[in-house]
Order: structure tokens, then C-alpha cells, then sequence
């Protein structure tokens, strides 16, 4: 299942070409790395907990539900024109969609949508990141 939400621009169909997508990385799950393989021409960049990465970074931190968390991406993870797909496990409240946002924007990347296996509608997730696309697998 989390290779067709993964699998290139099929997730979301009006998102148009993309040249990156924007993988995630929170919990260290086995479903939460990158995967090996990425369509032609399709890079990867993942986004990880503060402090993971090797090289200077932008941070941007949201709130939990029981705290707070930050995430981070290389500052050379993007160059003016790159048209990001984020990819994620779980929309909730949006919070994390809304840091990365801020991240790809801060890297120079523009957000084409977001594509993600579960989305806790009830949460509100999806209105908070209007209008951008957002395309869910499965939506409860």
C-alpha cells in the first residue's frame, strides 16, 4: 500500500511534474524510510528529527497534542523551481504538514501537494493545509 502513495505523481493527480519528494522521517519506523528506488529523474529528500542530520540544516518545530517536535531538512536540499510531492504516513491536525511546508518554502522548493497513507479527517488536517492538494489513501 505505501508504495502506490509513494509511487511518483499518482498520489496526486492535479500536483503536475514533480522533481522531488519529500520523505518523512519522524519515528525511525521501517515504514517511514525512503525508498530504495525512485522514479527516473524523482530525487528523495528526506526530512528528520532535530539534530539527525550531518550538514546545517533549517529547523522548523510544531505543536503535539503532548509537547513539541522539530523537524529539519539541509539547507542545500533544494534549488529555486524543485516542485515537491511531501509524502507522509499520517495527516492528523496538519501540524508536521505545515512545517515542512515551511521547510521545502525556507529551501527554496515549492510545495506541489502532500500524499499520505491515513488521514484522521475529524482532525481537521486537510482544511488547514487548504488549498494546497492534498490526496489521501485511505481517510477516516
Amino acid at each position: 500500500m505505501f508504495r502506490q502513495v509513494v509511487d511518483g505523481n499518482r498520489g496526486v493527480p492535479r500536483a503536475g511534474r514533480v522533481s522531488t519528494r519529500w520523505w518523512a522521517s519522524r519515528r525511525g519506523a521501517s515504514s517511514s524510510r525512503p525508498p530504495s528506488r525512485t522514479r527516473p529523474g524523482v530525487g528523495v529528500v528526506p526530512v528528520r528529527k532535530a539534530g539527525k542530520l550531518p550538514r546545517p540544516a533549517y529547523s522548523a518545530s510544531y505543536a503535539l497534542e503532548y509537547g513539541e517536535a522539530t523537524l529539519e531538512v539541509h539547507q542545500d536540499a533544494f534549488t529555486a523551481g524543485h516542485r515537491v510531492l511531501v509524502v507522509d504516513d499520517v495527516l492528523a491536525t496538519g501540524g508536521t504538514a505545515e512545517a515542512t511546508l515551511d521547510l521545502v518554502e525556507r529551501a527554496g522548493g515549492t510545495v506541489a501537494g502532500f500524499t499520505v497513507l491515513l488521514e484522521l479527517g475529524f482532525l481537521g488536517g486537510r482544511e488547514r493545509l487548504a488549498p494546497r492538494l492534498v490526496h489521501a489513501l485511505l481517510s477516516v
